[in-house]
């Protein structure tokens, strides 16, 4: 009774070769597969797949499919052949895309066929491209398939959207607690659509959910807790016929039939701030879902249903899913997608050294760290200065992207164990909060650290579960916040300056960047990074006494 049934339709990826052969571009396809065609020739292509024409036959099947649909909202998601595959997680690397599904049926298909076309077209995106690349899958044939599923939520007003929705994932790659288990599983729980959930959102933070203990946050206290809240919520138009986005307050500022009461408790504090600004009369929530997880079994049946899967995939699984509930209050819960999760196991027992003189401590943190176990030599340090970058224009600040992504790209002909340090987040898309890589530039990374600065605002995100962090548990690359301003962490910017920049003599052409971009070759130092996944102890060190 607890689960809500399916309503969709498959398209097989005999469309995706069909649409190919009729718009004349097979030739091209196969050059795409050529080592010298492989990036040039799919630059090519997807721009034709966002143009092409779909024979009568097909139109004829998709309108049918539109009919039986009506009005309701639906999602056109990527099904590939390798992306739902055991073994490639394909996180975020293809697209879906939300059809809010009103007006004519003349609109309502058009809109249908470009949301089909943007679907095949990210077959070709770099980021995929690399992504097959690099796992050895670039002469595999990759057939794209779509899902057509009716959206799981209901109607407030002009808006639709679920209660609650997130992803699941069986293996806990980021256990915060010496408490925790691992294999009981993570969440990553938002209110409204789930898209807040797979992707690292700027200002946002989803609750972080570790299912054999659903009620110990990762954050200390309240005002962490308000600080790593959501604040928006994505939810469907109606009347405007789009995806939104809007602020919680303003959401709930609507007198929507919404009880909030075990997702959210008033948040007095930022009332109190909306009055003093001429906001009276209107209600402030923090979103914490703590009544969500000790006064339903919200988490155990999350629990079971990934277990259950799990027994069938043999295998860790990575679900996405949406929570409503009926008329009596019951839950109702949808699994709208499941495919099979990337995991490393956590390795044996790491045995942190103690009373290691300061100086030859680079960082020592407690918590905040994801990839389990670890005792890694380090080669090479990357630091990008969190006061050069932040003083950098915008258009600057994306050149120090794509110099991360050159850096990164030698790596991978080269066996240098590197570490990647820099200030806020990692592959954010607002160059404000951190460096906006993609991440095929950073793949080749062994340790990636994001470093606070409180003085330019550049904050880490504890984004676990996202596509990104996916992409990290995928690659082994392991991860590491540093909150610089916290008593547990220790970071000693001055044990760089012992070494030379060598920027310079690597990219002569980017040596204008010397001051913000430093790149340590440290093979001599002996530098090692160690993380006891037990003791959430973590430490890079040079085992040489500079002292002495």
């Amino acid at each position: 009774d607890t689960l809500e049934p399916h309503d969709s339709f498959y398209i097989g990826s005999d469309v995706f070769y069909t649409y190919m052969v009729q718009n004349g571009w097979w030739k091209l396809l196969m050059k795409q597969k050529t080592k010298e065609g492989y990036f040039k020739a799919a630059a090519v292509l997807r721009q034709k797949l966002l143009k092409g024409k779909f024979p009568d036959e097909l139109k004829e099947q998709f309108q049918q499919m539109l009919e039986y649909f009506g009005q309701s909202p639906i999602i056109v998601r990527s099904s590939s052949l390798l992306e739902d595959a055991f073994g490639n997680a394909f996180a975020g690397k293809y697209d879906s895309f939300f059809c809010v599904n009103q007006g004519t049926p003349e609109q309502r298909y058009h809109l249908f066929e470009e949301a089909v076309r943007k679907v095949f077209s990210s077959t070709m995106n770099e980021d995929a491209l690399t992504y097959r690349w690099h796992r050895g899958l670039d002469q595999h044939d990759e057939q794209m398939a779509l899902l057509v599923q009716r959206v799981s939520g209901a109607y407030q007003k002009q808006y639709f959207f679920p209660y609650l929705a997130g992803v699941g994932f069986g293996y806990n790659a980021f256990v915060w607690h010496k408490d925790m288990n691992p294999e009981a599983g993570m969440l990553r729980l938002v209110f409204g659509l789930g898209t807040r959930a797979v992707n690292r959102v700027e200002h946002d933070y989803p609750r972080i959910i570790a299912l054999d203990k659903p009620l110990l946050r990762p954050n200390k206290d309240l005002e962490d807790t308000r600080k790593y809240s959501q604040r928006e919520v994505d939810v469907l138009n109606v009347e405007k016929n789009i995806l939104e986005t809007i602020s919680i307050n303003k959401l709930l500022g609507e007198q929507l039939a919404l009880d909030m009461r075990l997702v959210a408790v008033r948040d007095r504090e930022t009332a109190q701030k909306m009055k003093e600004i001429g906001l009276k009369d209107r209600d402030a929530w923090l979103l914490t879902f703590d009544k969500l997880l000790s006064e339903t079994d919200f988490a155990q049946q999350m629990r079971e249903i990934m277990d259950t899967v799990e027994k069938v995939y043999q295998y860790p699984v990575d679900i996405e899913f949406t929570v409503n509930f009926t008329y009596k209050g019951a839950l109702k819960i949808n699994i709208v997608q499941c495919r099979p999760l990337q995991t490393k196991g956590q390795s044996k027992p790491t045995i942190i050294p103690k009373d290691i003189n300061s100086s030859q401590v680079l960082f020592k943190s407690e918590g905040n760290f994801m990839g389990g176990s670890l005792s890694q030599k380090i080669k090479r340090i990357i630091y990008i200065d969190p006061k050069g970058y932040s003083l950098l224009p915008l258009v600057e600040k994306y050149n120090i992207a794509r110099l991360v992504g050159k850096l990164n790209k030698e790596l991978a002909a080269e066996t240098i164990p590197t570490m990647l340090l820099g200030p806020g987040r990692w592959g954010t898309t607002d160059p404000s909060l951190g460096v906006p890589v993609g991440f095929a530039e950073i793949n080749n990374i062994a340790i990636l650290g994001e470093i606070s600065d409180p003085a330019s605002g550049l904050m880490p995100e504890l984004s676990f579960g996202t596509h990104f962090f996916q992409d990290l548990v995928e690659e082994d690359v392991f991860y590491v916040a540093l909150f610089t301003e916290k008593e547990q962490v220790y970071f000693n910017k001055e044990f760089l300056d012992q070494f030379p920049n060598r920027l310079a003599s690597l990219l002569p052409e980017k040596a204008i960047y010397q001051e913000v971009v430093k790149v340590y070759e440290v093979s001599g130092a002996n530098i090692e990074v160690l993380a006891d996944v037990v003791s959430q102890q973590m430490i890079c060190y040079s085992s040489l006494d500079h002292n002495d």
